[in-house]
């Protein structure tokens, strides 16, 4: 070959198309929790994708299987740790169930004004991080003082903020005060006039649109055949919901809509979110009237906040403890975790902030479950991730991301 031939074949191969290996993640400020991507990419454009967990993973189902099952409650709240009393009481309702357990109505509305204001929480940081992405950082300082006067309420009725371990088997572990129901009132009035500037400042925001429309989109087929569930799901155009499939908490008594979207891309998610704060929002005054008209017709009621057949799973008040011998004797066997479960295998779901939460109980009548598995939906979402993400610009894997609202501590439990 000629010296000019093998320039020119030089110059050839240079200009053949080459792709590169990115690594996103574990550490990277844009996927917003300890996730690894190997991304093959061409230019801006995502070729291949192949993610990776475990980078978080603390199996919690094998320590759970150690542990008594009133001491199991904490392990739920580090799963999503943004609407983490959602996870407690799907975990305090899986145990009612295995022991039949009924709890009363005032019980059931005081869980779903506390489940309600968590996927409110959940959903503001989802949607709120979802503008970050796209430029509009704003929209987050926005919110943050509405999920904060969130957190004061769980702070007023169980005394902790983020990881709640609020409830108990049958209840609560104390009556609400009046402080609470204070706090809930005030939160109210506020909140539909915080996510109305919240909804101006995107909603119709030519920039946001053009940067969510269209990115990281699924049919309804494919959610289905993935396992999706939640506002994941709804946005691909399936109304599929928890509370109205397999109603639980006295569910069937309220009236609410399910958001749906058509596209299933990062705009309908947003869209779907933001549509199930407001029917939370309706949810929650509708809880408020019940538990009203309930003490009213019945005063005893106002200090009912547990079954009384779940005594077993529910420390005696201290000044029994200190003063008579069963209340202390009843006090050291259950912090001993020494009270037995009936044998039974059940399965409890909730709609959690991101989806169906499950729990899978397999006992043998023992002090610790034999075998107990959590349903975490993220696991199922970031299985999909590669394949939404496929054929679609960089910065449309970060937000797509943020849509799914895959929660790490979710993810690898």
């Amino acid at each position: 070959m000629s010296e000019p031939q093998h320039h020119i074949k030089l110059a050839e191969e240079s200009l053949q198309k080459q792709t590169t290996t990115l690594n996103l993640g574990p550490t990277h400020p844009a996927t917003h929790g300890v996730f690894q991507n190997i991304l093959e990419i061409d230019g801006e454009r995502v070729l291949e994708a192949v993610p990776t967990i475990g980078y978080i993973h603390r199996a919690f189902e094998k320590i759970a299987e150690r542990r008594p099952y009133y001491q199991i409650t904490p392990l739920t709240d580090r799963l999503n740790y943004c609407s983490s009393p959602i996870n407690n009481m799907g975990w305090h309702m899986t145990i009612e169930k295995l022991l039949g357990i009924k709890t009363p109505k005032r019980v059931d509305y005081l869980r779903i004004i506390i489940m309600e204001l968590s996927r409110i929480a959940d959903h503001l940081v989802c949607n709120s991080v979802i503008g970050v992405d796209t430029g509009a950082l704003t929209v987050f300082t926005y919110v943050f003082q509405l999920r904060e006067m969130i957190y004061e309420v769980f702070e007023e009725v169980c005394g902790s903020r983020l990881t709640t371990n609020i409830g108990r088997v049958g209840g609560f572990e104390r009556n609400f005060t009046e402080a609470s129901f204070t706090k809930i009132h005030h939160l109210l009035t506020l909140l539909p006039k915080g996510l109305k500037e919240f909804e101006i400042l995107l909603n119709r925001n030519r920039i946001f649109m053009d940067r969510c429309i269209g990115a990281g989109p699924i049919s309804a087929e494919r959610a289905l055949n993935y396992g999706f569930t939640g506002p994941n799901l709804r946005a691909a155009g399936v109304d599929y919901d928890v509370r109205v499939a397999s109603p639980y908490c006295s569910y069937e008594e309220f009236d609410f809509k399910i958001p749906v979207g058509t596209n299933g891309d990062v705009y309908d998610r947003y869209l779907v979110r933001e549509g199930e704060m407001w029917q939370s929002v309706s949810i929650i005054r509708q809880a408020l009237e019940k538990v009203e008209a309930l003490e009213k017709e019945f005063p005893d009621q106002k200090h009912v906040f547990y079954a009384p057949e779940a005594d077993h799973f529910h420390l005696p008040p201290k000044e029994d403890v200190y003063t008579k011998m069963e209340a202390l004797i009843f006090h050291f066997k259950m912090i001993m975790g020494e009270i037995d479960a009936l044998p039974g295998e059940v399965y409890h779901s909730v709609e959690g902030g991101n989806g169906e939460v499950g729990y899978y109980l397999i006992s043998d009548g023992g002090r610790t479950p034999y075998r107990l598995h959590f349903r975490r939906p993220c696991f199922i979402y970031y299985q999909a991730y590669p394949e939404m993400i496929k054929d679609g610009l960089l910065s449309d894997a970060i937000i797509t991301l943020s849509s799914l609202n895959v929660i790490a501590g979710e993810l690898d439990a």
